[in-house]
Formats: structure tokens, sequence, C-alpha cells
């Protein structure tokens, strides 16, 4: 069988999410490096690949999987062991709203593509920026800290990782890179130190895959 292979770049947290994802599940993938800083996502040969020239791609049973949450959703349905989602549908709902929190909320507007369009076409300088990095990380953290406070265990939902934890622990190291504070939320560090010393994070880790 033709091992998967993963199109992703080292600090894409969506990327990120996606080394968790597959490293939780235990499948074992080759990656190939794309360069967002040099434009390779923008390459013809690229596109053909994924039109929408976005990492990560995900070449698994024969199938060209595109945007880290229908990948993580791909790989929960053909490899359901471990579960990332809990069973009960409450439950299950709950999980995926923190994880959209994340995936929708938060990180769109803190991508390459809107930083560099903020200080290209819109003109603002490195303050303004990360002024901006900062406001929506953290409207979108303090949202997250008190819905998963109430339901955490040692993970944001209970005492094992969900897709939640996926989520979480790349866009902490996200607003760690841009110097946001981070002390107001105590259950999502809390949370986000017990995901990080499981092997499957750690494996998945920007450090241990940069180029």
């Amino acid at each position: 069988m033709t091992r998967p292979v993963l199109h992703d770049y080292w600090r894409s947290s969506a990327s990120y999410r996606v080394r968790i994802a597959l490293h939780l599940k235990g499948v074992e993938f080759d990656r190939v490096p794309i360069d967002l800083t040099a434009g390779e996502q923008k390459a013809d040969d690229y596109r053909s690949l994924n039109p929408q020239g976005f990492v990560p791609l995900l070449e698994m049973d024969g199938k060209r999987l595109v945007q880290s949450l229908a990948i993580i959703d791909y790989l929960e349905a053909a490899r359901p062991d471990p579960p990332l989602l809990p069973a009960d549908p409450a439950d299950r709902a709950h999980v995926l709203a923190m994880a959209h929190v994340v995936a929708c909320d938060i990180h769109p507007l803190n991508n390459l593509r809107v930083l560099k369009y903020l200080v290209g076409p819109l003109g603002l300088d490195e303050a303004a920026k990360t002024e901006w990095i900062a406001r929506w990380i953290a409207d979108g953290l303090a949202a997250l800290e008190a819905t998963a406070g109430p339901r955490s265990g040692r993970f944001l939902f209970g005492d094992s990782p969900t897709l939640a934890d996926i989520c979480l622990v790349p866009q902490l190291y996200n607003a760690r890179r841009f110097a946001v504070a981070l002390e107001s939320y105590p259950t999502l560090l809390r949370c986000d130190a017990e995901a990080q010393a499981l092997k499957a994070f750690a494996a998945a880790h920007p450090d241990r895959v940069a180029p």
C-alpha cells in the first residue's frame, strides 16, 4: 500500500493540525514541503493538485484531500481509532464548536495571505499588524476559555485529546510567535501542556519538521 503523502508548510497551523491527527491515528506518512514564503503554493504543478493553492493537501487511499478539518474528518471516518470526536451528539457538537472557534474565527484572520494584504495593499505598519493579530487571537481565546472551562478535564473536553485540542495547540504556537499575552487563559494553557506532553503532538511540532 502506498504511504500517504502530506503536502504542507512547517509553520502552517492548518498543516500542524493534520500532522497531529495523523500521528494520533498512527498513520505513517511522507511529507512534501511547500514553501509558502516562496509562493510555491501558487505554482501550476501544485494548483493542479489543489486548485485553491493552500496547504495542507493529503494524498491518501488514492484520494486527494484538502482543508484541514475536512482531512481530519476523513481520518476520523477511515481510521476511527482512537476517536477524536465524542459519540454523543451534544458532546460532539461541543467539541466541534471549540474547534471552529480556532479554525473558523481566529486562524483565518491571522494567516499569511491576510497579513501580507494588511502590510501590502492596506499599508499597515508592523505595530498595527501586531495589534490586529493580538486583537483577533485574544477575542477567540477568551471565548474558547469560557466555553471549555466547565467541561474540560486533562484536555479541552474530558481526559483524551479531541479535535478541539488538535486546533488549540497550533493556535497557541502562533500566539506565542506573535507575543500575545496568554495568562488570562489558564484552562487553555493547562490543556496545551497536557497535549504537548504526548508523543503525537510533539512529533508534529513545527520545530521537528522545520527545514
